[in-house]
């Protein structure tokens, strides 16, 4: 997957300027100079988290939204920062559903803010994906969508799982009950048409997933970040220690 050399150019060509946060500190944060340009038109969001080893927490948003961010983990071990574009202008209602649980622009029905931030990464397949954004049940069974429903139709299939670092839509996981194990274990997903708030990033190309998941984005920096997560100890399929968004936004 390349960028266009005008997408390429919108994106590296950025201006630094002060954002406040909540807590009245400040920080630094970088805004494409498309969006100020006359006849250049807006570059697509680049949203980005930091990444920890740590402990959930209560989501919680700042109440501005032009600088999307996530930290993963509060307590913990850094691991580092991971970035990436949102490919609005190929799947714009997939993006704009990953982009508002980045901001938290998007309320729940108490119109509380609600999103990735205090959410973690429950699910990690070495050589294949990390998975994350049940922000609802932290296990892989919630879905949202900033659209009023639950979930929504798939978009389209323009994009491929081509590389590491695609960022995808994952589906929510249907639990059936055993009697002989007494205990709920994982069936089958929701299938197709179900996209709410959760993802994935591929971590090597999955050829096999195209025209099954919408590709909506992709790592632009930080991929040793994923790495990292990708290679974190495991039980079974979930991190033995919990990888936390703690802070996201938009850049």
């Amino acid at each position: 997957m390349h960028l266009s050399s005008a997408r390429a150019r919108a994106i590296t060509s950025i201006q630094l300027h002060r954002v406040s946060t909540s807590e009245g500190s400040k920080l630094w944060a970088t805004t494409s100079m498309a969006e100020n340009a006359a006849d250049g038109g807006a570059a697509n969001p680049i949203v980005f988290f930091d990444l920890t080893l740590g402990v959930a927490f209560k989501n919680h948003f700042e109440s501005h939204v032009w600088v999307a961010w996530m930290t993963l983990g509060i307590l913990g071990e850094p691991l580092g920062r991971v970035k990436m574009e949102l490919f609005a202008d190929i799947v714009p209602k997939t993006a704009e559903n990953f982009r508002q649980f980045c901001t938290g622009e998007s309320k729940d029905p108490r119109g509380l803010p609600q999103g990735y931030k205090g959410s973690k990464f429950h699910r990690v397949i070495k050589d294949f994906m990390i998975q994350g954004g049940d922000f609802l049940k932290g296990d892989g069974t919630g879905s949202a969508s900033i659209y009023g429903v639950k979930s929504f139709a798939d978009e389209n299939f323009h994009l491929k799982h081509d590389g590491a670092g695609i960022l995808s839509m994952a589906v929510r996981t249907i639990l059936y009950y055993s009697r002989l194990a007494t205990e709920y274990g994982p069936r089958q997903n929701s299938g197709p048409n179900t996209n709410g708030c959760q993802f994935f990033i591929c971590t090597v190309p999955t050829p096999f997933l195209n025209n099954k998941h919408v590709v909506f984005g992709k790592v632009v920096d930080g991929m040793d970040v994923v790495r990292k997560v990708e290679n974190t100890r495991l039980r079974g399929e979930r991190p033995a220690s919990d990888v936390v968004i703690a802070q996201c936004g938009e850049m």
